[in-house]
Parts: C-alpha cells; structure tokens; sequence
C-alpha cells in the first residue's frame, strides 16, 4: 500500500518538474520575442509570486490595471515561470520575471516602482517588501466578512487599499494598534467599473441563476466550500426545472485538498453538459473564462459561498443568496451583511424554487441589498471606484515625490 502511495507521489512530482521545466522555456521564447523593457518607465508595480494555479487572484484585477496604465504605466513582477508565463498571454500589462532576488534587485535599478501592490498573502511578499524608498500596499483579491479579511499581516504594509467603511470596521475591531483612518484608503470595487462581455446564451424568459461556489478551503474554519453540500441537489433541481438556466462558476481549486468536492464538482459538469444535449435551447453554462463581467452584472438571482463573490455581486445591488456552512467549524462573521443575507441551507438546496422565487420578488430585500453596496463599497456610481482607485494611486506617488524631495 505505502509503496503504491509513494509511486503515485512520485508520479506527480515529476510531472510537476515537466511542467515547470515547459513553462520557464516557453516563458523564456515569450520574452525574447517581446525584447528588453524600457527604463525608468514603471512607477506602479503589482508583485505576484504564485504559479498559475492562483492566477485568479490576479485576474480580477486586470481590467482596474489597464486601465490604470493608461496613465501610469503598470509592471508586473512575476516570481513562478507558470504564473508569468499565463500573465504575459492573456493579462494584457507589462509582465516582468523576477525568478530570483538577483533578478528584483537588477529591475529596481531600472525602474522607479514607487509603489508596489500585492493581491495575496504570499510569504515570499517579503522578499520584495524588503526594499525601501517605495510604498508596499495590500490590495487584496476581494472583499468579504472571511476571517483572512482580517489578517494581522495587513501591519506588515504601508498602506491598504480597502473596499469601504465595512472593510475598516473589521480591521478596527479585529486589529490591536492599527491605523485605520491612517494606513487605509478606501477605493470601493474598481472591478464593477468592467462588468462587460456577452453571455453565451441567447437570453429569453428562463430565471438565470449565476452558481459561483468557492473550494472546500485549506482549514477547518474556513471551509466554506457548498459543491459536495448543496451543489449536486441545487444544479440537479434547477435543471429539471425547465424555466431556469444555470450559470455555474466552480472555484478553480476544488477537489484540491477534499477529493469528494472534486467529484462532485465533476458530476455537476456532466450534468450541465446533458442537460444541454438534450436542450440545446436551455444554454446552461460551465463558465470557466477567465475574468467576471456578464456573469455578476446579467443574472436575474446569484448563489455564492461565504467568499468574495458574495461581495462582487453585492455590488451590483441584485438578487442574492448564501449557502449556508455545514461544517461547525467554519467561522461565520454574522456582524456584517451576514446578518441580514437571504441563506440557502444544504436542506433546501435540492428543492430551491420556491425560495429563489420569492428572494427575486422581494423588493424591499433589493432596497436593503443598495443599503448595504454603500456601506461595503461607498459611491457605486459607475466611474467612481476607478476615479477612487486613480486617486489613491496618485496620493501615494505624490507623497513618493515629497519624500525624495527631502
């Protein structure tokens, strides 16, 4: 048995080292092509030191970075040769491969980079936060009441840019001797600005319900993940519905660490793709493209996980509902907009019509839903997260100036 397991560990090791080996030469061919960056150019950097495996940490800020290179040109400094690589090919900005510490070292004598932000809690972040004469500061990959919110390691940056008044709630009650009003500056949601793209469906009269779980999680208390509780049952009934079409959206890490929420991942794939086959009308979707737009903005109700998708949706002011944990040990912050959510318990997932009818119906549950947007996010008018996002950018690289004017 335990020769069986170490064979298996072996094989995937090596095909890790294959594919580590394909990714730094095709990475290699990417940047030959593209030539030698120009210096002195970038003032704003944005570190990420992941593999693509997490590449969807850095997604959802492509569209809020282009933009943003508009006016201030953007670097990317990417550390894995897998993450770089699928940065170059599809993220659109400047990508910069910084394998090694030799590597961050030779680029800072190149470029400015006068400010540096981080999508993730890396520990290799301080292999970079190491330098000073810049300003370090923690974007995040969204917003949520998840305990990372609140992570004493927002003390190791200089600033943080934060959603809204919620976002500085929670670290002014999580946090001992922080800052707040001092070291965060709120942005809301740049993202809502480039909701944009077309559904792969025709739209018609069919209830569209976005279904965007998030994966089991790496620790008890955080194991949020809906897929094996109420997935399987939700999918099955409202594609028996025959007035509903599905959405779906897995997380693009389940089945990592629980091989049950894999294979029920799996199985609800399979079942959207026969539902299709036997309805090509129905156009229900396993959407695994690369950036939200449509998905958040378009559907007439969303179900989501205790995670950042529950906020990006929220947002928007739409109809939504949260599955609630299973597991005892999650940890469930009721203290914010989780107080007054619409729950879907595992119960009730595999007989959801009723319950979702009445969620879209509910006026004064969207008159709360706006209430709450501003409480997370501030103006959501469109155009003011990225003219926040823009301001906050331009008061760091001010204060960059007067400090090396002194």
């Amino acid at each position: 048995m335990q020769l069986a397991k170490d064979m298996k560990r072996a094989v995937r090791l090596g095909r890790r080292v294959l594919k580590g080996r394909k990714a730094y030469f095709d990475l290699r061919t990417m940047l030959a092509e593209r030539g030698p960056l120009e210096e002195g150019k970038y003032r704003v950097g944005v570190y990420f030191a992941d593999s693509d495996v997490n590449i969807y940490q850095m997604r959802q800020w492509y569209a809020p970075l282009r933009e943003l290179s508009k006016t201030h040109p953007v670097l990317v400094l990417a550390r894995n040769a897998a993450g770089a690589g699928q940065l170059m090919r599809e993220s659109g900005l400047d990508v910069a491969f910084v394998q090694k510490v030799t590597d961050i070292e030779r680029l800072i004598e190149e470029q400015p980079l006068e400010v540096i932000l981080y999508v993730n809690q890396n520990t290799r972040n301080f292999q970079m936060m190491r330098y000073g004469e810049r300003w370090h500061v923690f974007v995040n990959h969204g917003e949520s009441d998840k305990m990372y919110m609140t992570s004493n390691q927002h003390k190791a940056y200089d600033y943080a840019f934060v959603a809204g008044d919620a976002a500085r709630a929670r670290l002014s009650k999580a946090l001992w001797d922080y800052d707040v009003e001092e070291r965060t500056l709120p942005i809301g949601r740049p993202q809502t600005d480039h909701l944009s793209g077309e559904p792969p469906y025709t739209p018609d009269d069919r209830t569209v319900v976005f279904y965007a779980p998030t994966w089991e999680g790496d620790r008890p208390a955080a194991c949020y993940g809906s897929v094996a509780t109420h997935g399987e049952g939700l999918v099955t009934a409202l594609l028996a519905s025959g007035r509903h079409r599905v959405v779906y959206r897995p997380h693009p890490r389940s089945g990592v660490v629980d091989p049950e929420f894999g294979a029920a991942n799996e199985r609800i794939i399979a079942a959207i793709a026969e539902a299709n086959a036997k309805d090509p009308a129905a156009g229900h979707v396993y959407d695994q493209s690369p950036t939200l737009g449509w998905q958040l903005s378009l559907p007439d109700i969303a179900i989501c996980d205790i995670s950042a998708m529950v906020y990006d949706r929220l947002a928007t002011g739409k109809p939504i509902m949260v599955t609630r944990p299973v597991a005892p040990e999650a940890a469930v912050d009721e203290g914010g907009y989780l107080s007054v959510c619409e729950w879907l318990d595992a119960e009730d997932a595999a007989d959801p019509i009723g319950v979702l009818d009445r969620v879209i119906g509910d006026v004064a549950a969207r008159e709360r839903l706006g209430t709450w947007s501003r409480h997370y996010f501030g103006d959501t008018t469109p155009g003011a997260p990225t003219q926040r996002f823009h301001a906050a950018i331009d008061a760091l690289l001010a204060k960059a100036d007067a400090q090396r004017a002194n």
